[in-house]
């Protein structure tokens, strides 16, 4: 399915970029059913749809000062709202098993949390090398790993070639780990930077 691009569509986003709120209403009119019937049908529930399109519109605004530097809008609305809806299907499916696999895990509490605590400290240090990356590299790779956007995908919302997103993104990466202390954690490293993504 393919989001239908609205006539005024890069007006609107330049006016939501600067915090109008009457534009984003129209954005939000123009594309909310399109999105809608989509995710019904991937989830068979309208009560779930409606919940996942309000999450990617939230996103949508609470980012909203990144829009201007997305070339496809339309293209980049479908390629988000595919990704909740998958995500959300994931995480319904992995509730059960994580409940039943609970009083098993329990004993192992104290040790997980140490783990947890280990992980969040890489991530915190991720985190600052990322923002330290030239500003192209640093949208490829988030477009990569938070909205998990395959290289061609990429390549069509920043409107560059496959092989740029490539280079961008080993450059990303190497700059990433060269900021890392890594010392004994190798493996903490290799398992946070590896892409979620099938290229």
């Amino acid at each position: 399915m393919a989001i239908k691009p609205i006539p005024n569509e890069s007006e609107l986003i330049k006016q939501v970029a600067c915090g109008s709120e009457r534009a984003f209403t129209k954005l939000f009119d123009a594309y909310y059913r399109q999105l809608g019937e989509y995710v019904v049908r991937l989830t068979e529930s309208v009560e779930l749809a409606e919940e996942i399109v309000q999450d990617v519109f939230i996103k949508i605004w609470t980012k909203r000062e990144c829009l201007t530097e997305i070339d496809n809008f339309s293209y980049y609305l479908f390629i988000i709202s595919r990704n909740q809806t998958y995500n959300f299907l994931r995480k319904k499916a992995s509730e059960r098993v994580r409940q039943l696999a609970w009083e098993k895990q329990f004993e192992e509490e104290i040790y997980e949390l140490d783990q947890v605590s280990t992980e969040e400290s890489y991530r915190i240090q991720i985190d600052k090398a990322i923002n330290k990356l030239p500003p192209q590299q640093q949208k490829v790779y988030l477009l990569s790993r938070n909205e998990r956007l395959k290289y061609e995908d990429i390549a069509a919302v920043l409107n560059i070639s496959a092989e740029t997103v490539k280079k961008h993104m080993k450059l990303a990466l190497r700059a990433i780990k060269n900021s890392i202390s890594l010392e004994n954690n190798d493996v903490i490293v290799l398992i946070l930077l590896t892409p979620l993504i099938f290229k």
